[in-house]
């Protein structure tokens, strides 16, 4: 055999810095579009490590074997026929593969359709048939779910696009993507302008509705971009290690486009976050950059940090006294050794945290940085830094430079629904101009559906969602969020949720069934009548904190996990009527 070739790389200087006529201004790369990006990080850091897999031998990529790998994927599509505006799904868990495959298709002008993994066979095949996908690249998990599409298909696990699914899927022959190669200056006469559709990502959210968001290569490559000098100050060669899908915006644009941009080492966890799996994985990586959506550091503050604060007498003592300070941070520190030690930035997105949970982070000096936007935004319109001065508990931080937003139809109290216009701001929504005349406003501004209000240095705090808003007797707004967070925050409450029932309100609450039978000293299979009891007392206790039009009219234990989407938010509008069916 003859020695194998190098890759061969293109470089080039990139360009900092650089203004532009319409008056942004470009950090880190000399265009919006993602030829330029993978062009811009590859320049920079040709043999470091940009990718691997936890515990996974020979899973490293540098980033040149990222933009050369990428290109071949290029030059394959181009070779199947593939063309600008085409639509080419992914459907698979997080990976090296994934990013290759998206940057793939990005670079030659063409759509990549994200669909998460935990998506089943009916959302998934609707999705293809709505984007009118003409590929779709998927892993072992995933590909049951779409071979009634009679779609070409491509394997993820080694970029192979297999033939049939008639045999084992893993043992199906197929084409080495991989060994498909073009010359530089071909694939360029195909490169995307900015304003060209980058990803086109079908929601499944809390209201139970699923809808096509356009994001254009400018929309997420300069919401990265702005937040390097923003929010975070990334150095080349921190390591990242990343557990959410790949396919949701938040974990995309944050926690992958953003820490490429900096030269960043990304590890993928490659199993569902387990304690048993995570901890271990914090010990190894170590890592300075992690994202994640509030349910993981809420429970892990129920799980280690409040038994020790509630058990212990002494602690309780101290953290009323003119030491409480010092107390917070140790315990802080403690909790930052959890996560390996190193941790200088713990993003948290997609859902809202609970209050106490942010005040205890605030209090322990833990670099934790709240986020908000959506799937429309790409998803960044407000943030804070991760540090003590740079958190404001019950205020998401202040909104992005680039960024227009202001609150619509305000009450007394200056709430009032969230718009927004910026570069990060999507096209529209796919091929449903009705919608979109519905969600912009005359004057351009999306807006949101969440109830938010904006104080005198620009930050931006979130009230509730406008869907979610329950009308009191009077006319009053109720937000469920903030009962919830106070039923949250009792003693063996996992979590709950507030909706309206005949009048009132109704709450349903999940226990700890397992911790509140040990505290009762009562057998497992007979706590549910104690349960009972218990967050009837709950009721009790909370109403005392509540005014007269937002107090809980009825308590009812959930047993069974609630439904979520792919964030952790629960599925609200799947409760509505729960109170109701079970009366009856």
């Amino acid at each position: 055999m003859g020695k194998k070739k190098k890759e061969r790389v293109i470089t080039y200087k990139v360009c900092k810095n650089t203004k532009r006529d319409d008056g942004l201004q470009y950090k880190t790369v000399r265009g919006y579009t993602f030829r330029d990006f993978l062009d811009a990080v590859v320049s920079r850091w040709p043999q470091k490590t940009c990718y691997s897999i936890y515990r996974e031998e020979g899973s490293e990529i540098t980033f040149s074997q990222l933009g050369v790998r990428a290109k071949s994927i290029a030059s394959y599509l181009i070779k199947l026929g593939i063309k600008k505006g085409d639509r080419v799904a992914i459907f698979g868990e997080s990976s090296p593969n994934w990013m290759i495959m998206y940057l793939g298709v990005t670079i030659i002008g063409a759509v990549a359709v994200p669909i998460l993994p935990d998506f089943a066979e009916k959302e998934a095949l609707n999705i293809l048939e709505e984007a009118d996908a003409r590929l779709v690249a998927v892993t072992k998990k995933t590909y049951s779910k779409i071979q009634n599409s009679n779609l070409g298909v491509i394997r993820l696990e080694d970029l192979v696009h297999i033939s049939s699914f008639e045999i084992s899927y893993l043992d199906s022959p197929g084409y080495q993507v991989l060994s498909q190669k073009m010359k530089d200056s071909e694939l360029l006469k195909f490169k995307p302008s900015e304003s060209d559709v980058a990803s086109l990502i079908f929601t499944s959210g809390t209201t139970g509705s699923s809808k096509g968001v356009e994001l254009t290569h400018l929309n997420i490559l300069r919401t990265a971009d702005l937040a390097t000098d923003c929010y975070v100050k990334l150095k080349t060669g921190y390591r990242v290690l990343s557990i959410l899908p790949m396919s949701h915006v938040y974990e995309f644009t944050i926690g992958q486009v953003l820490v490429l941009m900096r030269g960043c080492h990304i590890t993928f966890l490659g199993k569902p976050p387990a304690v048993s799996i995570l901890l271990p994985a914090l010990k190894d990586v170590r890592p300075d950059v992690m994202l994640s959506v509030p349910l993981l550091i809420e429970k892990v503050y129920r799980s280690a940090v409040l038994p020790i604060i509630k058990e212990n007498k002494n602690i309780r003592k101290l953290l009323k006294s003119p030491f409480k300070g010092y107390i917070y941070r140790t315990i802080g520190n403690k909790l930052k050794s959890t996560f390996g030690g190193r941790l200088k930035f713990f993003g948290i997105g997609g859902a809202p945290i609970d209050k106490e949970v942010e005040l205890f982070l605030h209090k322990a000096h833990f670099p934790y940085a709240i986020g908000y936007g959506l799937t429309e935004t790409s998803p960044l319109i407000a943030g804070c830094k991760p540090t003590y001065r740079g958190q404001h508990p019950g205020w998401i931080g202040r909104v992005v430079s680039d960024d227009s937003v202001k609150i619509l139809d305000p009450d007394e109290n200056g709430v009032g629904e969230v718009a927004v216009k910026g570069p990060n701001v999507m096209n529209g929504y796919y091929n449903n101009p009705e919608l979109n005349k519905e969600v912009f406003t005359e004057d351009g501004y999306f807006k949101t559906g969440d109830l938010g209000e904006l104080d005198k240095r620009n930050r931006l705090a979130i009230r509730g969602r406008i869907k979610t808003m329950i009308l009191g007797p009077s006319g009053e707004n109720i937000y469920p969020e903030s009962i919830e967070s106070l039923i949250n925050n009792m003693s063996f409450v996992q979590e709950s949720l507030v909706i309206p029932e005949d009048g009132g309100l109704l709450a349903l609450i999940k226990l700890d069934l397992k911790s509140f039978a040990e505290k009762m000293k009562i057998d497992i299979a007979d706590v549910k009548d104690e349960a009972i009891k218990y967050i009837n007392k709950v009721k009790k206790d909370i109403n005392k904190e509540l005014s007269s039009y937002s107090k809980i009219d009825e308590v009812e234990l959930q047993e069974d996990e609630f439904e979520r989407t792919p964030t952790q938010k629960i599925k609200r509008f799947l409760y509505l009527s729960k109170g109701k069916k079970n009366k009856e």
